[in-house]
């Protein structure tokens, strides 16, 4: 079974597009998506549209819950809640009725799946070691797939705790350790200084997982964030990739 893993989209089409087109070359038997479909960028509804077509599996994030009205923005940054009231304005009662039948995780024959972790599955944000150790020891399964900090990473878990960043290119044979904590980064938002949209693509038959990376026209993206009013810092940074 080949499953490409996306994460974070964040309202971003363009980037979405790309990475679904990448997609398809690879054939894959299914795509999951580990949350925050919208958030901060200028497409929501696209994206929920397109997401809830390609991903037979998809989760929610702190983000879309935001625009939903079940979290309270005082938890969020000036920028992340200023665009979550937009994004609540925008979203057509589809959009809501695709997100709202969403959960933060699910659990699969193959792997477990969180939008932030197994102990915290909305917020829980998985960099250090202390949080990733927690996360593959609670999970039910040794294989583990989080999304929520933008940031493509491959940790493993046997006596000791090994891995970190891991960029495009990265090939992981799973059977090389006891357990496997993956991240496949950002679509529409990465923050590990690559600008290029982020996925992971797993072949659960012979026990391995690539990170990809794809270009997408950034500037197109930015444009609709100034011509829907939402804050500059958040087109600023999709160049940037922070």
């Amino acid at each position: 079974m080949r499953v490409a893993v996306i994460s974070d989209i964040h309202a971003n089409l363009h980037a979405l597009e790309a990475v679904l087109a990448a997609i398809q070359g690879t054939r894959p038997d299914a795509v999951w998506c580990l949350g925050d479909v919208v958030g901060y960028g200028p497409q929501p509804s696209s994206c929920c549209s397109l997401t809830e077509q390609h991903a037979s599996i998809g989760l929610v994030g702190n983000h879309d819950l935001s625009a939903l009205g079940e979290l309270e923005l005082d938890d969020f940054a000036p920028e992340a809640a200023e665009a979550a009231r937009w994004t609540a304005g925008v979203l057509t009662s589809s959009d809501r009725a695709y997100l709202e039948g969403l959960e933060p995780s699910a659990i699969t024959e193959h792997a477990a799946l969180y939008h932030g972790s197994p102990r915290e599955p909305v917020w829980e944000y998985v960099l250090g070691p202390e949080a990733a150790i927690a996360a593959l020891e609670d999970s039910p399964l040794p294989l583990v797939l989080v999304g929520h900090t933008h940031v493509a990473m491959a940790i493993s878990l046997d006596e000791t705790l090994e891995g970190g960043l891991a960029p495009e290119g990265t090939e992981i044979d799973l059977g090389s350790a006891a357990r496997w904590l993956l991240n496949p980064g950002s679509v529409g938002q990465p923050r590990d200084g690559d600008p290029r949209a982020a996925w992971l693509l797993l072949d659960l038959d012979r026990g391995r997982a690539e990170f990809k990376r794809c270009d997408y026209p950034i500037e197109r993206t930015q444009q609709e964030i100034h011509d829907a009013g939402l804050p500059e810092g958040l087109a600023t940074r999709l160049a940037e990739g922070m």
